[in-house]
């Protein structure tokens, strides 16, 4: 690992701790797997005001795979591209209760096959639920990555490849984690608070 980049990681682990923290609601892999597909395009707050009534209202693969397409397009509407993701929704959960057992894959060839699943969804799985070392790209990842020159690359798939070769392992999903606060709360995507961030120096964009 680059001296620089271990560097950067010390900062993070020192300002946000090194605690897997998940930030949509769950109980189960496959409400995980629902959650983050809503949260395309929505933020995580807002995903889990939704997910609170609708976990109650579909409680198993089953009721989801079941479900009447219009009736989830309202209950997921506050979530944006509802049309969409409820197609989706029922299309993966009939996926995984046919072909999979009723229970949500670990491997990223089988995820990925699912309908609606990138592999950053997939990813966020693979990471949370089963542990395995995985990048995930979100659009905090993307940004930032690219601002602290860990990556040069746009689209997300490259960017992971990157960061798997340029980050250590173990902290593959802590990355992601620190990330996303420091994308929330500092290194936003308008409007950053350069003169307040502790990784000023590591910047390709800033200016004094």
């Amino acid at each position: 690992m680059k001296k620089r980049t271990k560097e950067i990681l010390e900062i993070l682990d020192a300002q946000y701790g090194t605690d897997f923290v998940c930030y949509l609601n769950h109980e189960s892999p496959w409400q995980l797997l629902v959650a983050t597909m809503l949260s395309a395009q929505c933020t995580d707050a807002r995903v889990n005001i939704v997910t609170e009534g609708l976990f109650k209202k579909y409680t198993s693969v089953d009721a989801f795979a079941d479900a009447d397409l219009r009736e989830l397009e309202q209950d997921i509407k506050p979530t944006g591209f509802y049309h969409n993701k409820a197609k989706n929704i029922i299309a993966c959960m009939r996926d995984i209760r046919d072909k999979f057992a009723g229970e949500v894959p670990r491997d990223i060839e089988d995820l990925v096959s699912l309908a609606g699943v990138g592999r950053k969804t997939a990813n966020v799985i693979r990471g949370n639920i089963y542990h395995e070392p995985s990048v995930v790209v979100d659009t905090h990842v993307k940004r930032i990555s690219n601002r602290l020159g860990l990556t040069k690359n746009k689209d997300p798939e490259k960017i992971e490849q990157d960061l798997m070769k340029e980050l250590p392992k173990e902290h593959w999903i802590l990355y992601n984690i620190q990330i996303i606060t420091f994308g929330r709360s500092v290194c936003t995507a308008r409007s950053p608070k350069c003169h307040d961030c502790f990784l000023q120096k590591y910047c390709k964009e800033y200016k004094i």
